[in-house]
């Protein structure tokens, strides 16, 4: 399969629509929803936004660290009209019913009254709610949404779903938002907002970032410490790996999150506490050159030694994103693959957040001839991601079902990770 080559539709593929089939196809959700009586209003328009890869840099956002992520061609349409009341109906391809809620009624996690919102429509309706707490006039919407961003794969769909509707409401109301990379962070604290105090997730701004700041042909180094102005949070790379003859090939392992036990906010959780216990405001400010001495001092308040690996994934893992990046930079594309190796190795040993799907898809790839790779997003579960020479992808995919199959375990699906768009208007 040639560099630009694109895979058949078949059981084993995620491929990406173009934007007008998606267009349609959230209009005919929204169409079967809502009708089309023309005194309810006419849709305004469909906004859509990407899924993302991350290349390297993985638990680093909210340590204040380094990620690099492209955007994927994968995308969530979103077809919105505004409403003069302060009630928000959502109708999903992907979800029997409508889900709605008013306005009012948004701004926390269901708590154990049952107080709050829940449910997939929290993602949507929290970005309107958090546009409001930042001083926007937004109110309420109906809106239907269909997707191909895969769910459950550790791609960002639901990144995908919070950004495509910051699009809609920044342009339905004016805001000017999305003119600008600075207008476009706001948006990103908007939907982080959304996901960390409505949905309930505490992710840490990278999915968000990605979705709506990537661009076409680039990569975007993420810098995550507190403070950065829009320029040097959010860095264009150029990422064009078929000049090198390399595409990037994502394996969706299927595998179901294990996230039910809170593992991500226990990950985090012990972050915080090293930093706490070494007098620090964030691992970012452990320099690697000192990482040994940190690791000492932490030891008494370790036993178990589950903090030491917690501290030496992220310090290293800041440091390898920061070497990729540099790579990227001097155009010596191959040499990245050896240090998304060392990433997945270090997600899995030190992090502790692999699954055996994830640690055999890189097997697989590797024993294939990838030339490096990698679990991509927040683990326990989800994708893979493998630099691969152009004319070995079927060689790969193939290496991979095959140990998938002798494992027992379910047939993977796979996707193409060229860079692409961020969120914006479709139609």
């Amino acid at each position: 399969m040639g560099a630009g080559a694109q895979p058949v539709a078949d059981a084993g593929w995620h491929v990406a629509w173009s934007p007008e089939e998606g267009a349609r196809r959230a209009r005919e959700v929204f169409a079967r929803a809502f009708g089309d009586d023309p005194a309810d209003g006419a849709v305004a328009g469909v906004w859509s936004a990407p899924g993302r890869v991350n290349l390297i840099g993985e638990h680093t956002d909210y340590n204040a660290g380094l990620c690099l992520p492209t955007a994927l061609p994968h995308r969530t349409y979103v077809a919105l009209r505004p409403r003069p009341v302060d009630v928000v109906r959502l109708a999903s391809a992907q979800a029997d019913g409508l889900w709605e809620a008013d306005l009012a009624d948004v701004g926390a996690a269901v708590d154990a009254a049952g107080e709050g919102v829940s449910g997939w429509g929290a993602y949507l309706a929290g970005v309107a709610w958090a546009l409001r707490e930042a001083g926007h006039a937004v109110g309420g919407f109906d809106a239907a949404v269909d997707s191909c961003v895969p769910f459950g794969a550790s791609l960002s769909s639901s990144a995908a779903l919070e950004s495509a509707v910051a699009a809609a409401l920044d342009d339905v109301h004016g805001l000017g938002l999305g003119d600008t990379v600075a207008g476009r962070s706001r948006l990103v604290e908007a939907c982080v907002r959304a996901e960390n105090d409505v949905a309930g997730a505490a992710t840490g701004g990278l999915d968000q970032s990605a979705s709506l700041l990537c661009r076409a042909d680039e990569a975007l180094l993420l810098d995550f410490r507190p403070g950065l102005p829009p320029e040097e949070h959010a860095v264009p790379l150029p990422w064009d790996l078929a000049s090198a003859g390399l595409v990037l090939l994502a394996v969706d392992t299927r595998a179901p999150h294990r996230l039910v036990d809170g593992q991500y906010a226990a990950r985090r959780a012990s972050c915080e506490r090293a930093a706490a216990l070494l007098g620090l405001g964030s691992l970012r400010e452990v320099d690697p050159g000192t990482l040994e001495d940190a690791l000492a001092a932490l030891e008494p308040h370790d036993l178990d030694g589950v903090l030491r690996r917690r501290v030496r994934h992220v310090v290293t893992e800041t440091a390898r994103t920061a070497d990729v990046a540099e790579l990227v930079r001097a155009g010596a594309y191959a040499q990245v693959g050896a240090l998304m190796t060392a990433s997945h190795v270090s997600l899995r040993d030190d992090f502790e957040v692999t699954v055996p799907e994830l640690d055999l898809a890189v097997v697989a790839s590797l024993a294939a001839g990838a030339l490096g790779a990698r679990m991509t997003g927040g683990g326990f579960g989800g994708s893979t991601l493998a630099l691969v020479r152009a004319g070995d992808v079927d060689a790969v995919v193939a290496e991979v079902r095959t140990a998938f199959a002798d494992a027992g375990l379910a047939d993977p699906a796979f996707l193409l990770a060229p860079p692409s768009a961020p969120a914006g208007r479709t139609d």
